[in-house]
């Protein structure tokens, strides 16, 4: 369920932008913000990572992809709605509507057929989260008929757990708050996640192990509706801007996450 969150009106004027566009920035408002506000989509879990967002005590979406939805918000002149999803295959789906006019999430080959996508500003790596007092300490030993694998619905994660295991198949739960559920009940044995969002995740788990090898790398773009060729410009300049004047590097420090690396910057940028 996709969960709204409206913040005030950002009053700044857009001067100064240019730099962000092509020199149309009134263009570009309009595909990013055609309801007059930018409706922003972010994923949550239990703990705050370099994607996922938590909510603080008055119920609002704190984390990195929040930090950088309101500077860009601000640059645009608008209001920003945080639209909050239980897992990333939610924001693709309202992205591709036009529900979403902008959205954070992991880079895959299937997604690219449904929306359009900016440059990282981190780039991920997937690997497991074994419950305690199994003997797992490989990918190898995960891919054994015997054990239960868990990744969260509709997400590049779980289908590249899914492509990479032979010998068993990967359950879907719709959030990692279900899936942790799962291995905390022992009926899961081994949650497929990005790294950076595990370890606070195994802290919760006492005994639990992360595995060190990976089985997928990826981005985490920005990424907004297809055929909206001026809001896919803008984002793109906004967030090599973004990693270039130390934003994503302080939304980072200010999540806890100051020993992850920004993302280097695209080629061509």
């Amino acid at each position: 369920m996709l969960l709204r969150f409206c913040l005030a009106p950002v009053l700044a004027a857009v001067a100064g932008c240019a730099s962000l566009s092509d020199g149309s920035t009134p263009a570009a408002r309009r595909e990013l913000a055609p309801t007059g506000k930018l409706r922003l989509g972010v994923a949550s879990a239990p703990a705050r990572s370099a994607l996922f967002v938590v909510k603080d005590t008055n119920g609002q979406p704190t984390g990195v992809t929040v930090d950088l939805g309101k500077e860009l918000a601000h640059k645009l002149g608008v209001p920003v709605e945080f639209i909050v999803a239980s897992n990333t295959g939610e924001l693709v789906n309202a992205t591709s509507s036009g529900a979403l006019d902008v959205s954070f999430m992991p880079v895959d080959d299937e997604r690219r057929t449904k929306v359009d996508f900016g440059p990282a500003y981190f780039v991920i790596e997937s690997t497991y989260l074994v419950r305690p007092s199994l003997d797992i300490k490989s990918l190898a030993d995960v891919d054994n008929s015997n054990i239960r694998v868990v990744g969260i619905s509709d997400t590049a994660t779980i289908r590249a757990a899914g492509r990479s295991l032979k010998n068993t198949t990967v359950a879907a739960a719709k959030s990692v708050e279900d899936a942790m559920e799962l291995l905390r009940s022992g009926r899961a044995d081994a949650l497929a996640l990005t790294r950076d969002s595990l370890p606070p995740l195994a802290a919760r788990l006492p005994g639990s192990r992360i595995l060190d090898s990976s089985f997928l790398q990826t981005g985490i773009a920005i990424a907004v509706p297809k055929n909206r060729p001026n809001a896919l410009a803008y984002v793109t300049a906004f967030m090599e801007e973004a990693k270039a004047s130390g934003l994503v590097r302080r939304a980072l420090d200010d999540a806890g996450l100051k020993d992850f690396a920004v993302a280097p910057p695209s080629r061509g940028c």
